[in-house]
């Protein structure tokens, strides 16, 4: 699944930037005499340049066969008549409707939302509130009631001081008086974010509401987001059948060891159990307050004020750490996060303001006035069924007389009609009918608006016409691959052990050694320990002799170790017995190995995963073979050497 999900996000990224060319523009090559051109190529090039991984791919003759086979699947895709599938016309339309979303916005409400956002999320505010619980449709008597009652409670804190009320009136039910802690953009809904932000410190907000019900906040302090740290550690695992004592005294030796001079990084190298960044020498990615599901490391790692310290030993549910802090990293530039808020803000509360904007620039654009039209015909023809949800439209019902007209669309009293027979699903109590009538004009010429505009956005928008046509290339090559190749390799059983079979070679455990590896800074330390390995003499019984007066002069690592083990030095000799002393990671080393483990094929079923994808890799090569005898590739030379000109110069 992982090869497949990374294989569509490929194609799909070809296909995102593959735009249309007009014929004015040069031709860099033709798949069967279908142009593709010059534009086209050097804009998915330059786009994809800092993001290929592998340098071969950075090559424009690697590159160019890359984008070759692109268009030569795509040709084949549309020959087998993929694009008619009713499974891809569904998948499309739903992209279609989800990459409209981007556009269906008010563009300066947006960035002004953007932009508070930023503020409010590079700030932090800590505050307590008094709440008072209301449903979202409470009718006009019950709200009243409970905005005079935060209305009273407010009068009471400005006397009597807000925690003394806060504490009282707290019931968990109806009431809630809680500490709030501290927080920053988007962590609350956004009525009582905006609220927080502008309330000054030490003051009691006037009430407001949220979908929750009215609400007073008290601001006790406010102060700059605390941004991100980069920290190292090394870390110990309790290991099954070890002692907690046993993983404890290990991080106890490597602290001593820091202590005594020698480099952070090397000991983490050695001897830190976090695989992944102990080659780093324990560099682990900035995180920022409230990201990690570890509190004691965050808390650890805020509280080291100046880069390069280091902590004490702490504990957590993953083992025992010592960190060492890298770099402290401000919040990112308004530049840099604004994507990333641009997403929030359209799933966030916020969004209501947008929606609000567009519809009023929507009613500009398509000519439809802001004036409500006169309704009392549909009020006139409701009656009590409505609210029993039988209700239906009349006899001699009016449904060809035009309703309303948005842009070239002509909607009627029909269409109307079968809104408001829909709207019976919606729980409405005792609204009046004039009211169930506004409110229903409102969803409906909302809700017709936006698909209006849905409907002509490629007409109108040159940029979602555009990636709208791509997604279409990228969606059709994503069916082609898994009907040629993923699928296939699902059911060619036979086919893949046989690869495997014939392939071995790639599927051996590398030779491996059982061995216990001393280290240490000090060569007659690291001398004396071999002597003492020589006699056969004990881990815990060497280092009761060596690691005296409370300093750590040797560390042992007992492991299965293959030429790559963090431990061993590149040159180690895999062979029975006491090792030679080897220089390794600014100290030294001797083993014992206690028995070398030959290299071992692994059986299918342990790699089978791997055969798999290898054998997908082959198939398609071979598949690619026979589209380019299908269809035939010219490549205008001339043309590829001004492009390669181009990227060099």
């Amino acid at each position: 699944m992982k090869l497949k999900f990374f294989t569509k996000a490929f194609l799909l990224f070809f296909s995102v930037f593959a735009m249309a060319q007009t014929s004015k523009k040069e031709v860099l090559f033709t798949v069967d005499d279908a142009p593709v051109y010059v534009s086209e190529f050097l804009r998915v090039y330059n786009k994809n340049l800092n993001l290929v991984q592998d340098e071969s791919q950075k090559d424009v003759e690697e590159y160019l066969k890359l984008f070759t086979n692109y268009k030569l699947k795509l040709k084949e895709a549309k020959a087998k008549g993929l694009h008619e599938k009713p499974a891809y016309k569904r998948e499309l339309e739903s992209y279609k409707k989800q990459l409209a979303k981007n556009y269906m916005t008010d563009a300066k409400v947006n960035d002004a939302l953007v932009e508070e956002a930023y503020n409010n999320i590079t700030n932090e505010v800590k505050a307590t509130h008094i709440l008072v619980r209301i449903a979202e449709g409470a009718n006009p008597q019950d709200t009243l009631a409970a905005y005079n009652k935060i209305k009273s409670l407010r009068e009471r804190a400005t006397k009597e001081g807000f925690e003394a009320v806060r504490k009282e009136v707290h019931n968990g039910k109806t009431l809630f008086g809680e500490e709030l802690g501290w927080f920053s953009g988007f962590r609350m809904v956004y009525a009582f974010e905006k609220v927080a932000f502008n309330t000054a410190v030490g003051d009691i907000s006037q009430p407001f509401r949220t979908r929750f019900g009215y609400h007073i906040v008290n601001v006790l302090d406010k102060r700059k987001a605390r941004g991100e740290r980069t920290v190292k550690h090394i870390m110990i695992l309790e290991k099954a059948g070890d002692t907690s004592s046993n993983a404890e005294a290990r991080i106890k030796d490597i602290y001593k060891k820091i202590q005594q001079g020698e480099a952070f990084e090397d000991l983490a190298k050695e001897f830190s159990d976090d695989k992944n960044s102990a080659s780093s020498g324990g560099l682990l990615k900035p995180f920022s307050s409230g990201q990690l599901s570890v509190p004691k490391f965050e808390e650890t790692a805020f509280a080291l004020e100046t880069e390069g310290d280091i902590s004490s030993p702490i504990k957590t549910n993953f083992g025992w750490h010592v960190i060492k802090l890298e770099a402290k990293n401000p919040i990112g530039t308004f530049e840099e996060l604004k994507p990333e808020l641009e997403n929030k803000v359209k799933r966030d509360s916020r969004s209501q303001l947008i929606e609000e904007a567009l519809i009023a620039k929507l009613k500009d654009k398509y000519g439809v006035a802001n004036k409500t039209p006169d309704l009392s015909y549909f009020t006139s023809i409701l009656n009590a069924d409505f609210f029993a949800r039988k209700w239906k439209l009349p006899e001699g019902f009016n449904k060809d007389e035009t309703f309303l007209k948005i842009g070239n669309k002509i909607l009627t009293n029909a269409d109307f009609g079968d809104f408001l027979v829909a709207q019976q699903k919606r729980n409405r109590g005792t609204q009046s009918f004039d009211k169930i009538v506004a409110d229903s004009y409102t969803s409906f010429l909302n809700a017709n608006l936006k698909q209006y505009h849905e409907e002509n956005l490629e007409l109108e928008n040159e940029d979602y016409a555009n990636i709208l046509s791509e997604y279409r290339d990228g969606l059709l090559l994503f069916d082609l691959m898994e009907s040629t190749i993923w699928e296939s390799a699902k059911t060619d059983t036979v086919e893949v052990k046989a690869f495997y079979e014939n392939h071995k070679e790639n599927y051996f455990l590398p030779k491996r050694i059982d061995a216990e590896v001393a280290s240490s800074t000090n060569k007659k330390v690291i001398k004396k320990v071999a002597k003492l390995m020589s006699e056969d003499m004990t881990a815990n019984a060497i280092k009761k002799l060596v690691n005296t007066n409370g300093a750590i002069n040797v560390i042992f690592t007992k492991d299965t170790m293959n030429s790559k083990h963090q431990a061993l030095p590149k040159a180690f000799e895999f062979k029975k017995g006491v090792s030679k002393v080897y220089k390794h990671n600014n100290g030294f080393i001797v083993a014992k190995v206690n028995e070398v483990l030959p290299k071992q094929l692994k059986d299918y079923d342990e790699v089978k995963g791997l055969v798999i994808s290898d054998y997908q890799t082959q198939k398609e090569n071979l598949w690619l073979e026979t589209l380019r005898e299908k269809y035939k590739v010219v490549v205008n030379t001339a043309v590829l050497k001004k492009v390669k000109a181009k990227i060099k110069g």
